[in-house]
């Protein structure tokens, strides 16, 4: 809140943007992994809740990168339709990279019982 009411990115140049990019990231994160905390625990009932925070901060990261990276791209004047597929798909496969290294550890040990 700071940076919005003390900061005019206008005259302030590169360190005002950057510390408004910064904070604007770090709120969006904070509340999407919130957010995402909360769905969880009110959707997954069986599982610890401890479990839930890694997936949250990491989906919030990822969804905050990609509004980030939009809004940057649209100060330019370089965001695109087609900007926004190739972003969303490179967070998409970025978050089936982490949910695959996720279970390995269960398959594994699901073979080695039979």
């Amino acid at each position: 809140m700071l940076v919005i009411l003390n900061i005019d990115p206008f005259s302030s140049g590169f360190v005002g943007l950057f510390s408004f990019y910064v904070m604007l990231f770090l709120a969006l994160m904070g509340t999407f992994a919130l957010f995402g905390f909360f769905v969880r625990a009110i959707f997954v009932k069986r599982s610890v809740l401890f479990r839930h925070i890694g997936v949250s901060l990491r989906q919030s990261v990822l969804f905050s990168s990609l509004i980030m990276v939009s809004l940057m791209l649209q100060a330019n004047n370089l965001f695109t339709w087609w900007n926004a597929i190739l972003l969303i798909l490179g967070l998409g496969l970025l978050e089936f990279f982490f949910l695959g290294r996720e279970n390995p550890g269960v398959q594994q040990h699901e073979q080695h019982q039979e």
